[in-house]
């Protein structure tokens, strides 16, 4: 027997407990599993983000290469990012509809289907990396999540968080609460509509698209994520002012979503990997930003004509009482949306008694 036939023969005996529940025959023979296993899939891919995009797209096809070698070749998964399959911002429906297998994005791109979405990306003045995990995974964000996301066809889970952002990129100066009054920003999600109440007008587009619109003037300023985006993207050639911090996303989950017919009509093994894969790439999403911020925020604070800016606690505290007002507003909006807010609200406040007595005392040293 040769390698390769006694990993599978391995694998048929270790995961003999699972795949027989894939199987409708409760008397499954050894035969039944070996043709489970020995039934290939290829999926398409759709992302929000540009081609080959740094860490948002590497992780996309990283999570293809280790299904792949998971599955030993079972799954395939073809990876396309922003515009070569489809529009970047048509990543739910066409996975909703079948049109593709999965796709990876953020979920306050799709506050168009539901409000509630939003709490599963990114709050103002939320929780960071660490607690959105501990909400989701065992806080029961993730249960509300799929909850939600089964009435459009979809399954979902975390892939990915962008951690705390930077506050974005204007060409000029942000002294006071008014000087957001007539400012086409682009930002997406509930910091948009934070941005509304405050005077300006928010834009969403996709990151393809957000240079030649700063650069044109189609837009006055942009947030994105961090310095390491930031500065790949090359934001500090067309813009002075670099602010902090990112009250707007202070830690933005990303999202593998799977088309839940196709999901469910997997066998049990492949739905783990999927699952565990997931999981690995919100790992390693979390770990490269950390890796890469601080350095690529010296680079940026090398650059001539970049000033590095905060926000003042006057203005902060305004965008906060904003934030406030536009997260009771759309919990009013129906009852799945309030039960969300409810559950993401009573989390954050508690672990807020957590970390006051943990992370802060430690930062403040």
């Amino acid at each position: 027997m040769d390698r390769k036939q006694f990993i599978k023969a391995s694998v048929v005996t270790a995961g003999a407990g699972i795949l027989l529940g894939s199987c409708n025959n409760q008397t499954a023979t050894t035969q039944d599993i070996t043709s489970l296993i020995q039934k290939k899939y290829n999926w398409k891919m759709v992302t929000t983000w540009p081609p080959n995009f740094p860490v948002l797209g590497e992780a996309c096809q990283l999570f293809a290469d280790w299904v792949d070698q998971m599955s030993l070749g079972q799954m395939k998964i073809k990876v396309y990012g922003a515009g070569e399959l489809i529009p970047g911002l048509e990543v739910f429906d066409a996975v909703s509809s079948g049109a593709a297998e999965m796709g990876n994005g953020a979920a306050y791109y799709w506050a168009g289907k539901s409000p509630a979405t939003q709490f599963f990306a990114a709050v103002p003045f939320g929780m960071n990396a660490q607690q959105m995990n501990a909400w989701i995974y065992s806080g029961g964000g993730l249960a509300l999540w799929q909850e939600l996301y089964k009435k459009f066809g979809l399954i979902a889970f975390p892939a990915g968080n962008t951690t705390m952002q930077m506050g974005g990129w204007f060409n000029k100066e942000i002294n006071t609460i008014d000087d957001f009054k007539g400012l086409k920003m682009r930002i997406p999600g509930l910091g948009g509509k934070v941005l509304t109440k405050a005077g300006g007008t928010a834009v969403l587009s996709s990151g393809n698209e957000i240079y030649t619109n700063l650069e044109r003037g189609v837009i006055d300023a942009t947030e994105w994520i961090g310095p390491y985006h930031d500065y790949v993207m090359g934001f500090h050639k067309i813009a002075k002012y670099y602010y902090s911090p990112g009250w707007h996303e202070p830690g933005s989950v990303l999202e593998n979503m799977f088309n839940l017919k196709e999901f469910e009509a997997l066998p049990a093994h492949l739905k783990v990997i999927l699952e565990t894969a997931s999981a690995r790439m919100n790992l390693w999403v979390i770990s490269e930003f950390e890796a890469k911020n601080n350095e690529y925020l010296n680079k940026i604070k090398a650059e001539k004509g970049v000033e590095l800016r905060k926000f003042s606690p006057e203005i902060l505290q305004i965008l906060k009482k904003y934030t406030d007002e536009v997260l009771h507003e759309m919990a009013a909006t129906d009852a799945f949306t309030k039960k969300v807010y409810d559950s993401f609200n009573t989390f954050r406040n508690d672990i807020k008694s957590w970390a006051a007595y943990s992370e802060k005392l430690y930062h403040e040293l």
